[in-house]
């Protein structure tokens, strides 16, 4: 299983303000975030209070450019947001953000894990060869 966390605090915002946003987001807000590096966050398909939504990300992660349909398969407001990728079926590729409201803003938890649960980890080398160190 490959994991890559980065932990942030991030002033003056809230938890809640960013579940919010990126649960209803649109390339035009999505794009003043982070100007030519984040290009697309849009909803294509919607589900019950956000589980079940699918939404197409576009990016930029270094020099790569990432074009994927995340499907949110948690949704909690203010504190947690597990979107498991997709390219025309379901990836064992999850994106987590984890939200901890502090004084002043918010402690921020981002991980991406890869890999295969059982009896399919003798898979997971394959991912290697996908993502870059």
């Amino acid at each position: 299983m490959l994991r890559i966390q980065t932990e942030i605090v991030v002033e003056g915002i809230t938890g809640r303000q960013i579940t919010d946003f990126l649960l209803d987001c649109t390339d035009e807000r999505y794009q003043q975030w982070w100007p030519a590096i984040h290009l697309r966050l849009h909803p294509l398909a919607l589900g019950r209070d956000h589980v079940g939504d699918e939404v197409f990300m576009d990016e930029y992660v270094g020099e790569r450019r990432v074009r994927m349909t995340g499907v949110v398969a948690e949704a909690i407001p203010g504190a947690r947001i597990v979107w498991q990728l997709k390219k025309g079926v379901r990836l064992p590729v999850r994106l987590t953000l984890e939200l901890a409201d502090r004084d002043g803003g918010v402690a921020l938890r981002h991980t991406i894990t890869a890999g295969y649960r059982g009896i399919g980890r003798v898979l997971d080398p394959l991912l290697r060869l996908y993502f870059s160190p």
